[in-house]
């Protein structure tokens, strides 16, 4: 197997392919999450599934019930469930050694090289890696320290609508205010400049450019603009949580422009925008900006490994030995999972067929647009896409996308919702999602649209 199988053999068969559902075996299982899990779990309230076993863009739960899966565990799995040329490797390095801290391992130097090779065009040959927690809030937290290490600063610009993670540092320059409320005070300085986001603003795309830019500006250059002494900005290329808001051209370059004119690090957040999720390796990459610091996790585990990794440009590589540690930065069997998955993007033209099938996708919802007034506009890079929906007083109108989704899980399609009031329908499924299947469910997609709108 050089390569593995191509997409079309890598599913089951029989998808979609539901009974009523919840079945028996799942509501049994949720019955026990309920009586010894924690009271955190959520995913489960949005949609009541138990899964038994994956492959590629389908999924079974243990009542035999078979699925399209059109959110691929919140993008990470690209290249699919149980994909067969990753877990080729996963299983010959698990029976060899698993955890190794950050002894040096062909699996680690290899991934680290692979990752050079698909770098931001102005970090390729002179990129640094570092791994240290497991989770995506670990890289974000180790960009901050970088940052503010080679600075000497203190304070941090991030975004509204921003979404960065569950650690203190990560929820501190997360916009989220319900999400980390319970839990401040958290890292002092932080302050929020608007994301440019022109449907929910009411202006146009330049206009909320030159706004967003304008504050970003204020807050950095102004004698009083509060921030004393910044450290860092941290920005998702394409917001993910906030609703798969896609800036218009120009805001990368104009948020790279003021951070070189301010000696600040400017750090990307590609944790769920990342490894091929919009068509091009990175989110950053549609604009040909290159950050200072990238952060990486979800997909770059493979297959769901837990895996982190902070990616930054060489002249930022003043850490002593131990200034940054983690115990699970030695995990070679999903350092493994990253680099075939790497290899299997690049074998069978996933970037092209993302961008191939988003297309594809988006027009599919905008024929459902032009039918009602209530699907607002739709919007993303590749197979990361947002549809947002409002009443028929143009707010934002949340109810509706939970009919959609219940709507979908009943007809065998799973999909996730986002945004600030939970109106986005998104759509994040594995780049191996083949058109057949893409088709069948956007058939089932459109109709609970047309379903929910009618029962609205």
């Amino acid at each position: 197997m050089t390569a593995g199988p191509p997409i079309d053999d890598i599913h089951f068969d029989d998808a979609p392919n539901v009974d009523s559902v919840p079945g028996p075996n799942t509501r049994a299982l949720l019955e026990k999450q309920e009586d010894i899990d924690s009271s955190a779990v959520a995913y489960p309230n949005d949609i009541p599934i138990a899964f038994e076993e994956g492959k590629g863009a389908t999924v079974r739960d243990a009542d035999g019930n078979t699925y399209i899966d059109m959110f691929a565990g919140i993008g990470v799995l690209n290249v699919g469930h149980s994909n067969p040329y990753v877990l080729e490797a996963v299983h010959e390095q698990a029976d060899k050694f698993v955890h190794t801290v950050d002894f040096p391992t062909e699996a680690r130097l290899e991934l680290i090289e692979k990752l050079d090779e698909i770098a931001p065009a102005g970090m390729q040959g002179n990129n640094r890696v570092v791994f240290g927690g497991p989770t995506g809030s670990d890289a974000v937290e180790a960009s901050i320290k970088l940052a503010k290490y080679n600075t000497g600063g203190d304070g941090l610009i991030a975004f509204r609508g921003a979404y960065h993670g569950a650690t203190t540092g990560a929820m501190s320059v997360t916009g989220n205010k319900k999400f980390k409320g319970h839990y401040t005070p958290l890292l002092s300085d932080v302050v929020h400049a608007p994301y440019p986001y022109p449907f929910r603003q009411d202006k146009s795309s330049q206009e909320a450019v030159d706004h967003a830019l304008e504050e970003l500006k204020a807050i950095v250059e102004d004698p009083y603009g509060g921030l004393a002494n910044p450290a860092g900005i941290i920005v998702e290329p394409i917001q993910g949580e906030g609703g798969i808001v896609t800036p218009p051209k120009g805001f990368l370059q104009g948020v790279r422009d003021i951070a070189d004119e301010n000696d600040i690090v400017l750090i990307f957040d590609e944790i769920q925008s990342g490894l091929g999720r919009t068509g091009e390796w990175w989110a950053c990459d549609w604009e040909g900006v290159t950050p200072d610091v990238m952060t990486s996790a979800k997909a770059l585990g493979g297959v769901g490994f837990p895996l982190s990794a902070t990616m930054y440009k060489e002249e930022l590589d003043t850490w002593g030995s131990g200034d940054h540690a983690g115990t699970y930065r030695g995990h070679v069997v999903a350092m493994r999972a990253g680099t075939r998955a790497i290899e299997y993007i690049q074998e069978h033209d996933l970037l092209a067929h993302a961008r191939d099938l988003g297309e594809y996708i988006q027009g599919r919802l905008q024929e459902a647009a032009d039918e009602t007034d209530r699907l607002g506009q739709i919007r993303g890079k590749g197979l990361f896409i947002g549809a947002e929906f409002v009443d028929s007083d143009g707010k934002p109108d949340g109810d509706l996308v939970d009919d959609i989704q219940q709507y979908c899980f009943e007809h065998g399609v799973l999909v996730w919702t986002a945004g600030r009031h939970g109106n986005i329908l998104r759509c994040i499924p594995p780049l191996v999602l083949t058109h057949d299947l893409a088709e069948t469910a956007l058939d089932v997609i459109v109709d609970g649209i047309e379903h929910a709108v009618d029962d609205a």
